[in-house]
């Protein structure tokens, strides 16, 4: 079966390459946020899929790897992919879309609730393109009072 690469498929290879960042992340009341810092390098899988293979510091200081997939579903005319860490048993399965301005990817999932265990919430990560060589990463949990509130925001610089 050979499927052409539609024009969501090309804007994925944008990610390709080795990259490094700087990351932010809100640790909860009354704690300081958490600065950590890590690299990633992310290459094709053909012209469908990219893989994003990324490692780090944890909180904790132990090291953390992580493995994004990110594709397109010209049948449903949505992105797709999954996120798994070396930090967590749950998978994360993303159900995305582009901006009109084709600069930022939000992807959808549901995940656990880390406030309130055995309950889940909604979850975005966001990927903007700044330019060729630089892109953000931002999370954000949907709350019970129905705003969105981003958690942790990270920098990706290209090597």
């Amino acid at each position: 079966m050979k499927t052409d690469p539609a024009q969501q498929h090309r804007w994925l290879q944008q990610l390709i390459g080795d990259w490094t960042y700087e990351s932010e992340a809100n640790m909860g009341p009354d704690q300081p946020p958490y600065k950590g810092e890590g690299s990633e390098s992310v290459r094709g899988l053909g012209d469908l899929w990219v893989l994003l293979e990324g490692t780090g510091k944890m909180p904790d200081g132990t090291p953390g790897t992580m493995l994004m997939t990110l594709g397109f579903d010209p049948a449903t005319g949505r992105f797709v992919g999954s996120w798994i860490g070396s930090m967590m048993t749950h998978m994360w399965v993303y159900d995305g879309e582009l901006n009109e301005a084709g600069t930022v990817l939000t992807l959808s999932a549901t995940g656990p609730d880390f406030e309130h265990p055995g309950q889940t919430r909604q979850y975005h990560d966001i990927i903007e393109i700044v330019g060729p060589n630089e892109r953000l990463l931002s999370s954000e949990l949907l709350g019970t009072d129905g705003r969105w509130s981003e958690f942790m925001q990270a920098r990706y610089t290209r090597r």
